[in-house]
């Protein structure tokens, strides 16, 4: 099995300035082609720019725009088989894991993944990518959800927007219930899981708890 290199952020686009660097290297730089997944709303092609605009200076320009939904079509699922980078985006995190967790998309992410492909996920995104998707109460109807999520990294839980929505107490319950480590990213921040690890984080501090 290759390496994988998974790239969790815990807000908004873009990447930050060296995670870009690494993720745009691994992707392949100027011979990189990679997917964004996302959930079409009016004016998603405005937001795509947020996405790419580093990824842009290490020299990729070629970009396929996944739009989600129940039916994917072939050239869809083909198109995502042939990428060498994967970008989940952020939005309805329940909508996000109803379309790729358990799903064909959701197949090919994890074959590619463990193929060495790196995946980056942006809030919505970066929950789905865990093996615990667990959504705050602040998105829910008042109380947190536990849901199956890919599974790229195990043995803990994150939260995202962390202080931004003071969500200390929800991530320790999480931990707590899971028995796991605990992330917490706040927007403009990230870090780098290579096969599992936690390699590096970049923004304001990863908040730990274990």
């Amino acid at each position: 099995m290759s390496e994988t290199h998974l790239f969790l952020f815990g807000g908004s686009p873009p990447f930050n300035k060296k995670l870009g660097e690494i993720f745009s290297g691994l992707a392949g730089n100027s011979s990189a082609r990679i997917a964004i997944l996302f959930l079409e709303r009016t004016g998603w092609q405005e937001y795509m720019p947020a996405y790419t605009k580093v990824l842009n200076k290490h020299g990729i320009s070629n970009y396929v725009y996944f739009t989600l939904s129940k039916n994917p079509t072939d050239d869809q699922l083909y198109q995502l088989e042939n990428c060498t980078g994967i970008i989940i985006c952020g939005g309805d995190t329940e909508l996000y894991q109803n379309y790729i967790v358990e799903t064909p998309v959701g197949d090919i992410i994890r074959n590619r993944f463990y193929e060495g492909v790196p995946v980056a996920g942006f809030s919505a995104g970066a929950l789905v990518s865990c093996e615990h998707c667990v959504i705050s109460p602040e998105n829910t109807a008042q109380q947190q959800l536990y849901l199956n999520g890919l599974g790229l990294i195990s043995d803990c839980v994150i939260s995202v927007h962390f202080t931004e929505y003071e969500e200390e107490k929800n991530l320790i319950e999480a931990i707590s219930k899971l028995q796991v480590t605990g992330y917490g990213i706040d927007e403009n921040s990230g870090l780098y899981v290579r096969s599992g690890q936690l390699i590096e984080s970049e923004g304001s501090e990863l908040h730990i708890y274990e």
